[in-house]
């Protein structure tokens, strides 16, 4: 429900109006007045919303008076958009603006005696209207609560593959399938490939026990090859093969690195079925189709006879599905029911999450109360865990008998719906995080996220206010992302480095999906009508082409393509755009339009533009420099742009832009006048010789050059760029990084350095010894010339991960190695002359690196 949304509404619109950006303005503008009696209407509705939230479940006025408080935040947050375009175009024009564009200005709505009218009626309708709303809060006996304090413990976000320590009460389920998938096939002696699917409800734990059975050392030794693949719910065959394939890369690499899996999409059908012949051919294999949805028997014969083609016997799949019909449809012996766990395994996993280790001993009152919980979750593990972790080193016991006295336990549900569980927990976070996690349903089940895609959604909607003084927007995000994994709303959490990817249980997708339900829309064949109330929108099939919507909202902020190949390619869909003049984010990626409609560049309230991997488009309108809220601008894979637009330099708010571009030399003083860029990606720009001669680019924290095939010079010092931690530069055949004086002065702080397919990289350029206190990540792919690393190499004392990957000639590590003491992560893969020195354990400098936590060396020539 929405309306849960409005505390956190309501607290960011006050913390904007009482900015020090908007008093000045509205001084400036003659609006103070009317901005303070509007701030005072919305201070004493605030006080009541959390209260309103709580009690709207069993009351049908309350939620519709929430409603139209809705409305006129929605309006209100427009009308406050409005005044901060307005401020930042007087910004640009003050900055850049010539006498022509200024006396234009005077003669159109801009004018500012025009705009100040314009404003102050405005605000007075909306106050008006707040007026109408807010008296009628009376009638509902309401409570003042003026501070959102359900807050939650924040845990270090760590990788969550299955422990056998965190898996309680499934042995016997795990022996059996084990002993299923290591006996030979009996009746079905003539047939090489067995299926068994293990059938339960959401949440129950189907994904935990097929990890749990595939990670242990029996099956490993019982299947040279094994793969996994989740289906969820888009059973295309041709992406099942692409899936399978690239799994069986992962296994034989034992490593799952991204840059041995292939771009597979590219091949056509029979090109794709020789590769899966050939990587199953004669091995004895286990497959693991997770989550399985589809009912069509034709697809499913079709796969299964692709997969069987030569497959040596013994060969097994299993299949995690909560349908019975799928699996009798699939299955070749007995499916595996999986039942709730018991009342004991039940209690003991609700400790696990509720308490610190042996922490429940001195509360075993809390214990009983618990208990009393555990029995509503019905034996759901995912239940047990969620609410064990809403609980989590809360130790008043009033707080575990609000959860256990809830009557949201007493709702009708069905036998096997959990979603109350879960949506109890959703009811007890803070106000703004909920806003946040409700955005999760414009994505497909089981999306591999990203955290910084994530976070670019979550600012450029507004949602990532500075909680404190000098936190960046990055950083308020990681502790959104910190509450949502300790709340178990989040899992599969993979750190890499700076970056980190999760998923969310599809059980957590269906509660995001029910509470946004009224907001947010997945978009594909079956969508006829985008109700009024939709703010975000979400496509995700490619054959809407052409297709016309009964669209009747018109206050949109959000489209998305959020799937690989899924973009925007008919009049019907900027027909559709044109509506939505107060858009903050328009995906356009993979589209293939060739130009873009003239609208675009009036959309002013736009935050994020991408135009991913559009292979067709020529040239952008300057226009788009009007943009003065956009703050990420993505061209990434525009490989037939001719030019970026001119102007650039009054996108005054851009903090993330992504560049492809045929042009030869960069508007490179434009580029550095952007005084809010941090993350630069100049990637495939085939023409460009020479990158930042002389301009300083004193704000940027990361910089991305890729795929440039004539680059050359890339000079690099802190002078020019003071603010540099993450450096990754790629495929640059005729660049060398090593140019310039020996005795120049190079203290760049560097965190991240990535470096891949460097042809011209002997060793490491010298000005890197800048960042030997701070480097925490060093990583070196694909290299073939580099022979040597520095004699200072053991020097980076802060060096967590040193991963180096087919570089053929570097014939040693230097000396001292064990100088690393902060070196947790060590990977070699393709180096055969280290991978001779320091074969594990038995190489001859192997009493160097023995400290080192995780290491990883091998070829995969031999593992094939």
């Amino acid at each position: 429900m929405v309306e849960s949304f409005l505390f956190s509404i309501a607290d960011s619109l006050i913390a904007k109006l009482a900015s020090q950006l908007y008093e000045e303005a509205s001084r400036v503008m003659g609006l103070y007045h009317h901005l303070q009696e509007f701030t005072h209407t919305l201070s004493l509705v605030k006080a009541v919303l959390l209260d309103a939230e709580q009690k709207q479940e069993h009351n049908h006025e309350l939620r519709e008076w929430l409603r139209q408080l809705k409305r006129v935040f929605s309006d209100a947050q427009d009308l406050l958009d409005e005044f901060e375009c307005q401020t930042l175009q007087n910004q640009v024009v003050k900055a850049h603006g010539t006498t022509k564009t200024k006396v234009g200005r005077f003669f159109s709505s801009s004018n500012p005696l025009v705009f100040r009218y314009k404003m102050a009626q405005q605000i007075k309708d909306i106050t008006n209207r707040l007026d109408k709303v807010a008296a009628d809060r009376r009638k509902f006996g309401l409570q003042t609560i003026d501070v959102d304090t359900r807050v939650v413990h924040r845990i270090e976000m760590t990788h969550s593959h299955v422990n056998d320590s965190d898996v309680i009460g499934r042995e016997h389920d795990k022996g059996k399938i084990i002993h299923i998938l290591m006996q030979k096939n009996g009746i079905d002696i003539d047939k090489s490939l067995s299926v068994i699917p293990i059938v339960g409800m959401g949440g129950l734990g189907k994904t935990t026990l097929a990890k749990f059975v595939f990670n242990d050392d029996r099956i490993n030794e019982c299947f040279p090859l094994k793969m996994w693949v989740c289906v969820s719910e888009n059973f295309d065959i041709k992406q099942m093969i692409v899936k399978i394939i690239n799994s069986a890369n992962d296994s034989a690499s034992h490593a799952h690195a991204p840059d041995f899996q292939q771009n597979l999409n590219i091949l056509d059908m029979e090109q794709l079925q020789n590769q899966l012949r050939n990587k199953l051919a004669g091995k004895k294999f286990l497959l693991i189709l997770d989550d399985v949805w589809n009912e069509d028997r034709v697809k499913w014969v079709e796969l299964r006879n692709l997969i069987q083609v030569g497959a040596a016997a013994g060969s097994k799949i299993l299949v995690t599905t909560r349908s019975h019909s799928i699996a009798s449809l699939m299955g070749t012996v007995s499916s595996h029911i999986l039942q709730g766990l018991s009342l004991e395994d039940s209690t003991s996993l609700f400790v696990k999450w509720a308490f610190k280790e042996a922490e429940e001993e001195n509360y075993p009152h809390l214990i009983n109360i618990g208990r009393d919980i555990v029995k509503k979750c019905r034996g759901v593990p995912l239940a047990v865990r969620t609410i064990g972790s809403l609980l989590f080193s809360k130790f008043e016991a009033n707080e575990r008998e609000y959860v256990r006295d809830s009557e949201i336990w007493n709702l009708p549900q069905k036998k096997e719906d959990i979603l109350p569980t879960l949506k109890l927990s959703y009811d007890l976070m803070p106000s703004y995080l909920r806003q946040c996690f409700a955005l999760f349903s414009l994505y497909p089940k089981d999306y591999e996220f990203v955290n910084f895609e994530v976070t670019t959604l979550w600012g450029a909607l507004g949602l990532l206010g500075s909680l404190k003084k000098n936190m960046t927007q990055e950083d308020v995000a990681n502790q959104y992302f910190n509450e949502l994994l300790s709340r178990s709303f989040i899992q599969d959490f993979v750190s890499c480095g700076t970056a980190y990817t999760f998923k969310i249980h599809d059980v957590v997708h269906d509660l995001a999906l029910f509470v946004a339900k009224d907001e947010c829309l997945l978009v594909n064949s079956h969508i006829r009508c985008i109700p009024e109330s939709i703010r975000h929108l979400s496509f995700v099939e490619n054959d809407l082409d052409g297709k016309s919507f009964s669209a009747k909202s018109v206050g949109v902020r959000t489209i998305l393509f959020p799937k690989d190949g899924v973009g925007a390619n008919s009049e019907a869909f900027f027909t559709l755009v044109s509506r939505y003049k107060y858009l903050h984010i328009l995906d356009l990626s993979y589209s293939s339009v060739g130009t873009l409609p003239g609208f675009i560049g009036k959309l002013k309230h736009l935050r994020y533009l991408s135009l991913y991997n559009n292979k067709k488009i020529r040239g952008l309108p300057d226009s788009i420099c009007e943009l003065q809220s956009l703050q990420v601008l993505d061209l990434g894979g525009c490989q037939e742009l001719e030019a970026l637009p001119k102007g650039l330099r009054k996108l005054i708010s851009l903090r993330d832009f992504v560049i492809t571009t045929k042009q030869a030399v960069l508007p490179e003083n434009d580029i550095a006048n952007l005084s809010c860029l941090q993350y630069l990606t100049i990637e495939c720009c085939d023409n460009v010789e020479s990158l930042f001669s002389g301009i300083e680019l004193p704000h940027l924290k990361a910089l991305n050059v890729s795929s440039c095939k004539r680059l050359q010079y890339l000079p690099l010092d802190s002078k020019h760029f003071p603010a540099l931690e993450i450096l990754c530069i790629r495929i640059c055949d005729k660049l060398g990084l090593s140019k310039g004086p020996e005795d120049q002065k190079f203290i760049l702080k560097l965190k991240t350095i990535l470096f891949t397919s460097l042809p011209q990289l002997g060793t490491l350029p010298h000005w890197l010894q800048g960042s030997i206190s701070t480097l925490l990540s060093l990583r070196l792919e694909h290299c073939h010339n580099l022979e040597v690393l520095p004699d200072w190499l053991p020097m980076l004392t802060s060096l967590k991960a040193l991963d180096i990957t087919d570089c053929p000639k570097l014939r040693s590590l230097p000396d001292g190695i064990n100088c690393l003491t902060a070196l947790e992560r060590l990977e070699v893969i393709d180096c055969p002359e280290l991978f001779r020195k320091f074969t594990l354990q038995v190489g001859e400098h192997w009493n160097q690196m023995s400290h080192i936590k995780r290491i990883s060396m091998f070829e995969r020539k031999d593992l094939e």
